[in-house]
């Protein structure tokens, strides 16, 4: 695209950071709206991506938003819990069996729910990117039941919800920005952390873990985001044709991700220095259990009876 025959009055610049690797789905959608986005509108719209937290910290990104540094963000759904509590329902443990269930909630009534919430704190929601179901990883002992967790420290995302799984099985948590996840088990400052096969795989995690369990116990998605006064700033027809490229890169982003999730699976089991647990069917339903509590404790920590009534189907 030769930029140098659009002005730079009627240039539109959207620059959005991410934290993870360029080779994770989160990484490749961002290249891919990157791409749809300057060649539709033929150089009027430059997408600006910083991957790796080349730009900002993933702690920092929300605020670098608000503040109309950046214009989109595509962070943790965990990192909204301050902002949004209820933003914590994607955390709670076994809440999805597939990732077609993911896209049910995202494109219903509590997606729309959600998307009104985030609305009144200033924000627009584009979307919900699925990076996988989270995996656990230390580097102790093998964990086939939630009990083995009792007493180890694992590095969580900023999410009450996940913190209290944690503390159910009798572990300890830290936050830390994931962006320090990799310094921090080289350095042992935690023995273990929870993620995606594509983070753990792509960011080489488990160089310093010597366990994995497949356990698929949560859900790892993005909220796509902007501000609403950003997005009040655009003409319709600039509206129209992000919203319909969101889509379309959402689409495909989702289905990247399943199959992802498959191929860097075997990679992981490749590793000879990596001893994978994989928890059967009936071992899932166990682990469910123990942590079920933790679904009652998020509902008398909100007041929405959209999201409560999506609850109760769980």
């Amino acid at each position: 695209m030769d930029y140098d025959q659009v002005s730079d009055q009627e240039r539109l610049i959207i620059r959005f950071p991410y934290v993870t690797g360029e080779n994770t789905p989160k990484g490749l959608a961002a290249k891919k709206f990157k791409e749809l986005i300057e060649k539709r509108s033929n150089g009027k719209i430059e997408v600006q991506v910083f991957p790796n937290s080349s730009l900002y910290s993933d702690y920092k990104e929300i605020e670098q938003l608000q503040k109309g540094n950046v214009q989109m963000i595509a962070p943790h759904t965990a990192k909204f819990s301050e902002i949004l509590p209820e933003a914590q329902l994607l955390d709670l443990p076994y809440l999805f069996n597939n990732h077609e269930e993911v896209g049910e909630l995202a494109e219903g009534p509590v997606g729309a729910e959600i998307s009104r919430l985030l609305e009144k704190k200033g924000f627009k929601l584009l979307a919900v990117w699925n990076n996988g179901f989270k995996q656990l990883t230390n580097n102790q002992k093998p964990i086939q039941t939630p009990e083995d967790l009792f007493g180890l420290v694992f590095r969580i995302a900023h999410s009450e919800v996940i913190k209290e799984q944690f503390e159910l099985a009798g572990a300890k948590s830290i936050v830390l920005p994931f962006n320090e996840l990799y310094g921090a088990l080289e350095a042992g400052k935690v023995q273990g952390e929870e993620n995606t096969v594509s983070n753990i795989n792509n960011k080489r995690l488990y160089t310093h873990q010597e366990y994995m369990t497949k356990s698929d116990h949560g859900y790892l998605g993005y909220f796509v985001i902007t501000t609403n006064q950003f997005w009040s700033s655009l003409p319709k027809d600039t509206k129209t044709m992000l919203e319909e490229t969101i889509d379309e890169v959402t689409e495909w982003e989702r289905q990247t991700a399943a199959k992802m999730e498959e191929e860097q699976y075997l990679q992981l089991k490749q590793q000879e220095d990596l001893s994978i647990y994989e928890l059967s069917p009936k071992e899932k339903t166990e682990w469910r259990n123990t942590f079920h509590s933790t679904y009652q404790w998020f509902t008398n920590k909100i007041d929405n009876k959209v999201i409560e009534e999506y609850i109760k189907t769980k």
